[in-house]
């Protein structure tokens, strides 16, 4: 009767730190503030849930490091990708559960030397939050992120013309939320 000394884990090749630790700096040095920003945009202004999703993001591509190299032009969008992705499913699991209050005073409490721009930020934010997923991310990408939309179709792995439809409907639809708050710029 032979015995089995060598537990399930011992056949895994160990992570190595030094390289993990490379890999995530990478990561967050070639594509953290782009993907903040992005992320921020996705949610509205919401900074903090988007270090989470960045977080989150980075994780994910940790555990595929074996395959994913930080400097290949191919990751920023499948980072991207995937930053969307915990978006719509951070948005459908609120949508299957009752909303949460939340104590947002403070922070929407300006100085008194900004409250024009604070006023004009918190109305474009809550506007922005009518339009659908694909239509804020397709502003993120062509106004906050000043991209062409040869850059945005490949970002998005969109057709041009498809990126230009989503852009006139929504600014369209983005008009339409800002009259719908009496707020035409």
């Amino acid at each position: 009767m032979g015995h089995n000394t060598g537990s399930p884990s011992e056949s895994v090749r160990p992570r190595d730190r030094e390289r993990d630790e490379a890999f995530i700096r990478a990561v967050y040095d070639k594509h953290g503030v782009v993907l903040l920003r992005v992320a921020t945009g996705m949610l509205c202004g919401d900074s903090h849930r988007a270090q989470d999703l960045v977080q989150e993001a980075v994780l994910r591509a940790w555990r595929h490091s074996d395959i994913l190299d930080p400097e290949a032009d191919g990751v920023r969008p499948w980072l991207v990708t995937v930053i969307r992705n915990l978006v719509i499913d951070g948005h459908r699991a609120r949508q299957a559960r009752p909303p949460e209050t939340a104590d947002n005073v403070l922070e929407d409490m300006p100085g008194p030397e900004h409250v024009d721009r604070a006023i004009t930020r918190k109305i474009v934010r809550d506007a922005l939050g009518d339009l659908s997923i694909q239509h804020r991310e397709i502003l993120i990408h062509v106004q906050y992120l000043d991209r062409s939309v040869a850059q945005t179709a490949q970002a998005l792995g969109i057709p041009p013309g498809t990126v230009k439809s989503r852009t006139h409907l929504a600014l369209k639809a983005l008009k339409e939320a800002l009259v719908k708050r009496n707020y035409v710029p």
